[in-house]
């Protein structure tokens, strides 16, 4: 599976299924971090950063609030999404 995992301004295309509330965040807290060196914790090995997808291939999306707006092109991105009939799931709510 691939998806989407938004961070404020930023994004991450993500290989692996749709994360829980708080593997999203872990996730945007391993990768938002420059780390040379580091190893990826064993609970977040199941995710990838991938360079290049359609966006026909995404099967998921996932917003962590940050501390700017997605960009404009982000925002595009996750109006298809929906307009397509995937969820996007909002980690700054109580659950999804």
């Amino acid at each position: 599976m691939v998806g989407i995992l938004v961070h404020g301004d930023n994004h991450f295309i993500v290989r692996g299924p749709l994360p829980s509330r708080e593997t999203a965040l872990a996730l945007v807290r391993h990768w938002s971090l420059i780390q040379i060196g580091g190893a990826t914790p064993p609970a977040l090995a199941e995710w990838q950063i991938v360079l290049r997808e359609f966006r026909e291939n995404l099967e998921w999306a996932v917003v962590v609030p940050g501390e700017s707006e997605p960009s404009p092109a982000v925002r595009t991105l996750l109006d298809e999404l929906a307009a397509w009939g995937i969820a996007i799931y909002n980690s700054g709510l109580l659950r999804w």
